[in-house]
């Protein structure tokens, strides 16, 4: 009773495991097909090479047994531009002229097997049983990772990580009480998605969801986007517009970057939460809104209120319930799961189909700081379904800066001397912008700062310059 209930289990595997013979011998080609069938696989034959690696692009073939010598193409050639195609297919060399060196250098080189002539068949049979039994693992892990992808993934957050599914626990919590709430951590962890997720899980869900980003403002354009204006309050007012807190008055309004705010815009920011009133710019008129609160920083509020440049009242009135977004240095788990989303959503937007990353390009997404965060894993996705033309996203697919090694901070250099820490962020600020080749959004993201400081920052720098030139 054993054997036949474990047989066709055998047979179901090795139906999974589709075989491309190649021979220049067509008799070779016909008989060893035939055997392969009778042992249950899925198998035709060519004597083409280029229709073999037909087969492999299309996908109708998991594994390759192919001829070393053969007149219009060897067998190491044959095995690179299979790889080149699907970097999972699996090839085994068939050679005459067996040596231990060549061997090696054939599993070097990406092959799963090497044998040699006449065919061993029960080494052959043995070793197509092995593979069957990966690729059917393969599969299985496949469809498990589909359905891990549905479950971890939460209101368009996705994550598995311990600080994620902490943080995801939090944001279920507080979702239910329509209250304000401050959310903190790096730029591009996803501060926006969470806010949104907030807002769809309250009790005001249906309502609207307003977004500000501070930091692209300056204050009077700031003040006309929340508070709206009357027509003729200032040069360019030709019409009377609401401003966002109007416009989802009983909805919610996110307010990224609430750290770049001046202190003035903050104490207007203060009124709407204490009082929950608003004024139009140029007008006399008190209106009451109800909206909630949501705020993002990427800054140590704290540290700013002791600094002066955030004030300590509204900061309490926006912490009483704090979420903290982890950055993707702490959840690099969640990487695998995260690149095969992106890689799902853009190969629906790019009408490409893609199986998968190379093992090589995916231990370099691993090893990656990611200063950038997932927004910075989003683009290089992004990028590389764009420009990538096999099934396999590759090294060579992703942007240059995360092909080139990076390697570890040195020793100290022998000239170091100490500097003055104003001196100290001049230095790293300008060696961030070389690195981004001068892109000043860009550079405010791996600084983890908003724009404006940077510009702000850039433009003392200016001034000082051209005062110490003078």
């Amino acid at each position: 009773m054993a054997t036949t209930t474990e047989r066709p289990v055998a047979e179901l595997v090795r139906q999974s495991l589709s075989i491309c013979v190649l021979d220049d011998e067509a008799d070779l080609v016909e008989a060893t097909t035939a055997r392969l069938q009778r042992w249950g696989y899925p198998a035709n034959g060519t004597t083409n090479p280029n229709e073999a690696l037909a087969q492999v692009r299309a996908g109708a073939c998991r594994m390759v047994l192919v001829d070393m010598l053969m007149p219009d193409l060897d067998g190491f050639t044959f095995l690179e531009k299979s790889l080149q195609l699907d970097p999972n297919v699996a090839v085994i060399l068939i050679t005459g002229h067996y040596t231990v060196d060549s061997a090696i250098e054939a599993i070097k080189r990406g092959a799963y097997d090497y044998l040699c002539k006449p065919l061993d068949q029960d080494r052959l049979r043995k070793s197509l049983d092995e593979l069957a039994e990966v690729s059917s693992r393969r599969s299985q892990i496949r469809v498990l990772d589909e359905q891990l992808l549905s479950n971890f993934e939460f209101e368009g957050i996705v994550g598995r990580s311990p600080a994620m599914l902490e943080m995801l626990d939090m944001a279920r919590k507080i979702a239910k009480h329509y209250t304000n709430v401050l959310i903190s951590g790096p730029t591009g962890s996803g501060k926006e998605l969470v806010a949104r997720a907030l807002h769809q899980m309250s009790p005001v869900g249906q309502q609207r969801f307003a977004v500000c980003n501070c930091s692209a403002l300056v204050d009077t354009l700031l003040e006309s986007q929340l508070f709206g204006h009357m027509r003729g309050a200032f040069t360019g007012a030709t019409e009377t517009r609401p401003g966002l807190f109007e416009y989802a008055n009983g909805g919610t309004v996110f307010l990224d970057e609430v750290s770049e705010t001046s202190l003035q815009m903050q104490a207007k920011l203060l009124r709407v939460i204490q009082n929950r009133e608003i004024q139009r710019i140029g007008s006399p008129e008190v209106m009451k809104v109800d909206v909630r609160i949501i705020a993002a920083t990427n800054r140590d509020l704290r540290s700013e209120v002791l600094a002066g440049r955030f004030r300590e009242d509204l900061f309490y009135r926006l912490s009483s319930l704090e979420i903290h977004v982890p950055g993707l240095a702490e959840r690099a788990e969640d990487i695998p799961i995260l690149v095969r989303y992106f890689l799902k959503k853009y190969s629906d937007e790019y009408g490409k189909t893609f199986q998968g990353m190379t093992r090589r390009a995916q231990m370099v997404l691993l090893h990656h700081d990611w200063p950038g965060n997932v927004r910075e894993l989003e683009n290089v996705i992004s990028s590389a379904a764009i420009t990538a033309t096999n099934e396999f996203i590759d090294v060579d697919d992703l942007p240059g800066n995360l092909r080139r090694p990076t390697g570890n901070i040195g020793p100290v250099e022998e000239n170091w001397r100490p500097l003055p820490l104003d001196e100290v962020r001049r230095i790293h600020i300008k060696r961030v912008l070389e690195m981004c080749e001068g892109n000043r959004v860009r550079a405010a993201q791996v600084l983890g700062i908003g724009r404006t400081s940077l510009y702000r920052f850039l433009k003392r720098e200016h001034r000082q310059t051209s005062k110490n030139a003078a």
